[in-house]
């Protein structure tokens, strides 16, 4: 009886991968969905794996799924997926079903972020808390995860994983399932308003198998931010046994946010990891622990190190810090850690480059991140920290989510994107995901944070304390966005636009004056915080204990900003002041380049107007330009005119921005913007890009590249070639292309000595015989060409004839007009052609006796 038993589980399994191909998406979810609610946990285990592997696709890519990042709101099986993945649904069920049952799934180490996985290849377990407890004996590989874990991890790898896709799948991120599932989940497990819902299988005393349920006063660790009170954290890592129900239910939100930020945020450089792993960048929230004020190693450096800085209460808390990292250090692995640079380095080898998919869905992330931070009650922001405990453990959640969970990876995240990611205009995703973290006060939901009167809005005075411990965020971030900006062409209106945004943000007021409190409160000397500390500590009115727990303000912010900076920069961080004389260099070469780029989009749309002038009605009689190295269409110019007038607009409301951000001089400013203006009159523009002669033709120099790449300068770009042999043109008929080549051909080379006899006449019939038969010609200004250019120049032509222009549909359509207008007058075939012979002779007559009259004056 037991051997059917055991079989039953394959049984179903078979049945399953069966019907997965032979039934439509809507019957396959319909008949899950029934099994899920039939069957119970035992037999469902195996199915699990299977299934999320065909939902999500596998972990190597070759399996795609059902392709969610490709489909969209408007097919027919968005609605199917949705509801099947919904928080609510039946998969999320199945996940809860196994959850109670305490199963475990193999989630191969080999396929999480590069860091990570270095980390855990070379015996040392990362810091992050989500991978305690999961790591087997001996090394295998795989890490031990509870079904909601496996979901989730799942979940978020298929973001980043490289799959094979049919050719034609592509749509917009932001209406892909994917994308809509993200923020489905995020607004369910990290609610802005009300508690997360209860999970729908619990046992009667109302509590849910979680791997590690949390007392609702047990602060977060492990995220590289610094707790409220040392001691207290360490009392109450006890067990509670009067825990609050909602505690037991809050480990899935935490779940959730470790695992996206994990797999999400955790990939950067070789070099960046390298960076990180150093000793130098251990600062005081990674070497002992997130509230240590120290990053030596050493006991008796950070005893004298805190009694330089902070009571005697925050002392005990830093050695209990101290002797909980020692333990934890000696628990972690049987082997001892790899010391930095030896065989972790080796062993990382991922170079990566998030998708700007990826880039979208992080923003998607943080802007999330902050409504559910602001959604905090104010009772339990206005509460001091003691009262901190008896806030809801979702409450506690929101107050630290930002800083533990997300800054530092985000950070680094940022930064990495920022310097290797493409000069083009898809930075605006990495940008604008920037924008939004530096930003919180744009998703508190406030009516009064609105835009108002079309006036820029004021940044509220609460926020300078996010200022001040993300300082780098702005300051570090903003010199790697000036950077990009000076090597970007502006003239493109996309990238116009970025810098516009950039300074639009930075010039709200309250901010710059926010972000040079913070960098003062960073240049602070130590001696002059424990003068200040002493004073306020022994001052009655502030308590005048020196054992009080109470931390003054001014110190709390400079460790604060300190801490941050140290922490993701290392202690012999050199550190750039934003306002400072170096970076406002920068910003005047920027504001140079911008005036330059401002000089060439006038230059573009002058150019635009005149190519439209030429392109008129008259034109298709021959009057207009003939140019066919600048032929632009309609539509053409109208995109371009529309740009340019665009890039002009950005360019100069940023000019503008930028010299209120940094108050730069109005008098230097407008001397700066004269001698672009003048350079440009002059026709500095109108010049070669800066070269070096070499004996393969013109070499460009770094200087001539920033030329090009901001539009200052370019080369004349012309077909020098034969002109019988030049690429077939869009407004020409191949077939009658190449036959009047023949035709040319034939009769060039039958008459070729007739007609070069009458080209060499100097009466009236010789210049007739050079304006029909000349080749080539004859060019009036001489510019630097490479050694083939000249040599091509220098050749010899003969005069020939040339009947390319009868090719032309737009000469076509002339003789067609001439021909109806001369059946409409009762003329013949023939006589029609006599006729029209006979006037282009005379109308090509008159322009050459007009060209010699004017070529004699």
């Amino acid at each position: 009886m037991a051997a059917p038993a055991l079989q039953q589980p394959s049984f179903l399994l078979a049945n399953l991968k069966a019907d997965w191909t032979n039934k439509p998406l809507y019957q396959r979810c319909h008949d899950l969905s029934k099994i899920i609610d039939d069957y119970p946990a035992k037999e469902l285990h195996a199915v699990f794996p299977w299934l999320v592997e065909s939902v999500f696709g596998s972990l190597d890519g070759i399996l795609s799924g059902w392709n969610l990042r490709f489909l969209q709101a408007r097919l027919a099986e968005y609605k199917i997926a949705m509801g099947f993945l919904d928080p609510s649904g039946p998969m999320m069920k199945l996940v809860y079903k196994l959850q109670a049952e305490e199963y475990k799934y193999e989630f191969p180490v080999s396929y999480l972020p590069g860091p990570v996985k270095s980390s855990i290849q070379a015996g040392v377990l990362p810091d992050c808390p989500l991978f305690h407890n999961k790591i087997q004996f001996p090394m295998s590989g795989l890490l031990l995860l509870n079904p909601f874990e496996y979901y989730m991890f799942n979940f978020a790898s298929s973001l980043i994983t490289p799959k094979i896709y049919l050719p034609g799948q592509h749509g917009s991120c932001s209406d892909s399932a994917y994308f809509v599932l993200v923020d489905t989940y995020l607004k369910y497990f990290l609610p802005t308003e009300g508690n997360v819902p209860p999970s729908p299988f619990s046992d009667t005393r109302g509590t849910v198998a979680s791997p590690a349920p949390r007392s609702p006063s047990v602060p977060y660790v492990g995220y590289g931010g610094h707790s409220t009170s040392l001691l207290k954290r360490h009392i109450t890592h006890q067990p509670s046994v009067n825990a609050d129900p909602a505690a037991q239910e809050i480990w899935r939100s935490e779940t959730l946010l470790q695992v996206f930020v994990e797999m999400w945020l955790h990939h950067y450089s070789l070099e960046m990891y390298q960076k990180l792993q150093s000793p130098q960048v251990k600062g005081p929230l990674h070497d002992t622990h997130p509230d240590s004020c120290t990053s030596s190693p050493s006991v008796n450096d950070t005893h004298v190190l805190c009694l330089q800085i902070y009571p005697l209460s925050f002392i005990a808390g830093v050695v209990l810090a101290l002797l909980q990292y020692r333990l934890s250090m000696s628990s972690m692995l049987c082997q001892p850690p790899a010391p930095p640079g030896s065989g972790t380095l080796h062993t990382y080898q991922e170079p990566f480059t998030p998708s700007e998919e990826h880039v979208l869905v992080v923003r998607l992330l943080i802007k999330h991140l902050h409504a559910f931070s602001s959604s905090l009650k104010q009772e339990s922001i206005s509460s001091s920290p003691s009262a901190h405990s008896h806030s809801g453990p979702l409450e506690e959640l929101k107050r630290v989510v930002v800083q533990r969970f997300v800054q530092q990876k985000l950070y680094v995240f940022l930064q990495h994107s920022f310097g290797h990611w493409p000069l083009d205009a898809s930075f605006r995703a990495v940008l604008e995901t920037w924008l939004s973290y530096i930003q919180p006060w744009r998703y508190t939901g406030e009516k009064n944070n609105m835009q108002t009167d079309g006036q820029i809005r004021t940044v509220p005075d609460k926020w300078a304390s996010f200022v001040q411990e993300n300082l780098l965020m702005y300051t570090k971030l903003f010199q790697g966005f000036l950077n990009r900006a000076m090597r970007t062409d502006l003239v493109n209106a996309k990238n116009a636009l970025m810098v516009f945004r950039v300074a639009k943000v930075f010039v709200q007021p309250n901010l710059s004056e926010m972000i040079q409190k913070a960098e003062q409160l960073f240049l602070e000397p130590e001696h002059a915080i424990l003068q200040r500390q002493n004073r306020v500590f022994l001052t009655p009115s502030h308590g005048g204990s020196f054992l009080s727990s109470r931390q003054p303000v001014g110190t709390d912010s400079v460790f604060k900003v300190k801490s941050h900076v140290y922490s993701l920069e290392g202690q012999d961080c050199q550190y750039t002041l934003m306002f400072g004389p170096d970076l406002r260099k920068n910003v005047l070469k920027l504001i140079q380049i911008i005036a330059q780029a401002r000089q060439t989009a006038k230059r573009i749309s002058d150019h635009s107007a005149e190519i439209a002038a030429n392109s008129s009605f008259l034109s298709w009689f021959g009057v207009g330009s003939s140019d066919h190295n600048n032929s632009f269409t309609g539509g053409e110019m109208d995109d371009m005119g529309e740009g340019v007038k665009k890039t002009h607009e950005f360019l100069e409301k940023a000019l503008d921005y930028l010299c209120q951000i940094f108050r730069l001089n109005a008098g230097q400013v407008s001397q700066l913007l004269v001698n672009v203006a003048s350079l440009d009159d002059e026709g500095a523009s109108k010049q070669l890009p800066d070269c070096i002669p070499s004996e393969n033709g013109l070499v460009l120099t770094d200087l001539g590249r920033l030329q090009i790449i901001n539009g200052l300068r370019r080369f004349e770009i012309e077909y020098q070639g034969d002109p019988e042999l030049q690429p077939i043109r869009s407004y020409e008929n191949a077939f009658l292309v190449r036959l009047m080549f023949q035709i040319s051909s034939f009769i060039n080379a039958r008459f070729g000595d007739h007609m070069e006899a009458l080209c060499s006449r100097q009466d009236l019939l010789g210049s007739i015989g050079r304006h029909y038969l000349s080749s080539f010609p004859k060019v009036v200004e001489q510019r630097r060409k490479s050694p083939v250019t000249q040599q091509m120049r220098e050749r010899p032509q003969r005069a020939r004839l040339s009947l390319r222009v009868l090719a032309s549909y737009r000469t076509l359509l002339i003789l067609l007009l001439l021909y109806m207008l001369f059946t409409l007058l009762s003329f013949g075939v023939l006589s029609s052609t006599g006729l029209i012979l006979i006037v282009s002779f005379l109308y090509e007559l008159l322009l050459c006796f007009f060209h010699e009259k004017l070529k004699t004056q």
